[in-house]
């Protein structure tokens, strides 16, 4: 793996820091890229050294020519695509959220045609997907038909056409990804953020109030970025997309499972709100691609999680603030 270079876009995100991470450990070349030059979540993951030998660049994805020019100069041959503006952003600014997420994603699809990458992981989105009751197939395939209800889940659909073209036309393999609730630390951002700050508001005894109830699938950001890793690895030659599935359960249940072993926690959540997404899905598309899913049982996880939680507020490097966003 060390041989490999790996693009990164949208490295300051959790899934991001995540992927630099696991991409450290193991020795590989990385070029990390955002518009953001501060790596908050990444050092709430990393050393100051480890951050010191990735390559950064300021990177606008919208830039046809800086992201072509970035993937030729560095001699990449693996890209992980996370740069994305999520739901309310495209809803408050549709123009830059179509510049940004499906623009951006062409211009990487046409970087990684003109340099020869064989391996391309992006961010999909299941809201790509409609509701639960629009399906009557469960567990719910990868093949099911999209049916977007917002901006953001339309430039989503947009994308993975995209991918299909670009395999067809130009032989460009992918695979798009379709996280439901990523949690883990350095998730901070978003109403499906909810899960991992009430993991952090149990670490600390804190109250906190899961704005969302329902059936769900949680997926710990280090196994997401995994998961990325490994699909960037795969070499598939046509367009994959796969949905995530790891652990299903209701938010009730969740809440329920941090009280219980957690007993300052007071964690509490929204009555008869449950997002607009399907949690029952089906996982063969992706151990057919990877053989084994990267998957920590949702008790491990918490462990983990609230473990690296109270380290890193006793060490000042983390506040709660957060909670109350």
């Amino acid at each position: 793996m060390a041989k490999e270079t790996y693009l990164v876009t949208g490295a300051m995100g959790c899934i991001g820091a995540w992927v630099l991470r696991h991409l450290t450990d193991r020795g590989a070349r990385v070029i990390a890229t955002d518009l953001a030059t501060d790596p908050v979540r990444p050092r709430l993951l990393m050393s100051e050294e480890e951050i010191a030998a990735i390559t950064w660049h300021v990177l606008d994805v919208t830039d046809t020519r800086a992201v072509v020019d970035t993937v030729s100069a560095e001699g990449v041959t693996r890209i992980i695509h996370l740069a994305g503006l999520q739901i309310p952003f495209c809803r408050a600014n549709p123009p830059l959220g179509a510049a940004v997420n499906v623009t951006g994603t062409v211009n990487i699809f046409e970087a990684a045609r003109a340099s020869g990458v064989t391996g391309l992981a992006y961010a999909s989105s299941l809201a790509a997907l409609g509701p639960p009751d629009v399906y009557d197939t469960w567990p719910l395939p990868d093949s099911a038909g999209p049916d977007p209800h917002t901006l953001y889940g339309v430039y989503k659909v947009a994308n993975e056409g995209t991918a299909r073209i670009y395999a067809t036309d130009w032989g460009v393999g992918s695979i798009g990804l379709r996280p439901y609730v990523v949690y883990g630390v350095a998730r901070d951002q978003g109403v499906s953020a909810d899960c991992a700050k009430a993991i952090l508001a149990a670490a600390a005894g804190n109250a906190f109030h899961i704005r969302f109830s329902g059936e769900i699938a949680l997926q710990h950001a280090s196994d997401v970025a995994e998961i990325f890793i490994g699909c960037a690895d795969a070499q598939v030659t046509g367009a994959r997309v796969c949905n995530l599935r790891n652990d299903v359960i209701t938010v009730a249940d969740f809440t329920a499972l941090l009280n219980d072993r957690y007993p300052d926690a007071r964690i509490t959540c929204e009555k008869d709100t449950a997002l607009p997404f399907p949690a029952n899905l089906a996982g063969d598309g992706l151990a057919d691609l990877l053989g084994t899913v990267p998957h920590t049982p949702l008790d491990d996880a918490i462990e983990k999680d609230v473990a690296m939680y109270r380290k890193l507020l006793g060490e000042g490097k983390l506040t709660l603030d957060q909670l109350s966003d």
